[in-house]
């Protein structure tokens, strides 16, 4: 469970809440059946309209990956077991490496470690893996541009939710008595709207674009330690470069704890 995201949504509605007491105003006036048609429902149709049937039917999944974590290897984990290969493939060569395929449950490491066992040269290697990480990254931009579409109209659906509002409390002027209560719940249109694409939608759709590029970065790593393992480079040489990724802190740590290991 990706936590950051229900603790991101918990405050807001929090923050809303708290701030709309504060102010003096109830919490009931946000049950507005209109209001949340015309948000909900029209954000909905806004972006059906935007975006063709095959990327709607990813938004499900889309909220599954908003939710949880990311179910790929870590850098840290990924650094020992390059070394523990590299240390492989110079005492046994790099065909001793088949072994190790089945134990990969990550399809792109071992589709990169199969083919260079195959023999296929680095240069081979490196550009199926980065074509497969541009047309992922290519696929998760439309996934998150679903939620920023989403973000931008839903605000603009709030102003003519309001207006609609308007426009009944105007036409019933006989009961001037009724009109304050009219006119406020005309603007609830506007918050949800406000409050739906930025606390939400654009939120979404950031963490999204986040988490590829973490996943990229990852699956950069994973190329270059395929490569260091194909070119013999040292398992010592191959931590070092590989830890270039994680911040200085982390990368301290792992090249301390791989000098304690050779000692």
């Amino acid at each position: 469970m990706d936590k950051t995201s229900i603790i991101g949504i918990i405050l807001g509605i929090v923050a809303v809440g708290v701030g709309m007491y504060l102010k003096g105003v109830h919490p009931s006036v946000l049950i507005n059946p209109a209001a949340i048609l015309i948000i909900l429902v029209g954000t909905m149709a806004s972006v059906t309209v935007a975006f063709p049937t095959r990327e709607i039917k990813k938004v499900p999944k889309l909220f599954g990956v908003l939710f949880k974590e990311q179910n790929i290897p870590t850098i840290e984990q990924l650094i020992p077991m390059f070394v523990d290969w590299a240390n492989i493939a110079r005492r046994e060569g790099l065909l001793a490496l088949e072994a190790k395929l089945d134990e990969i449950d990550d399809p792109f490491l071992r589709n990169g470690l199969s083919m260079a066992i195959d023999g296929q040269t680095q240069d081979f290697i490196r550009d199926v893996m980065t074509e497969e990480i541009e047309a992922m990254e290519e696929r998760h931009e439309a996934n998150a541009a679903i939620f920023s579409q989403a973000g931008t109209y839903a605000p603009t659906l709030g102003v003519l939710g309001a207006v609609i509002g308007l426009i009944a409390a105007l036409s019933n002027m006989d009961n001037i008595s009724e009109i304050g209560k009219a006119i406020s719940a005309a603007f609830v249109a506007t918050l949800l709207g406000i409050f739906t694409g930025y606390v939400l939608w654009h939120p979404f759709a950031n963490k999204l674009r986040r988490k590829s590029k973490e996943e990229a970065k990852i699956r950069q790593v994973m190329i270059e330690g395929v490569l260091s393992i194909l070119e013999g480079q040292a398992p010592r040489t191959i931590e070092q470069k590989l830890a270039s990724y994680l911040p200085a802190t982390e990368r301290k740590k792992i090249i301390e704890q791989g000098e304690n290991e050779n000692e």
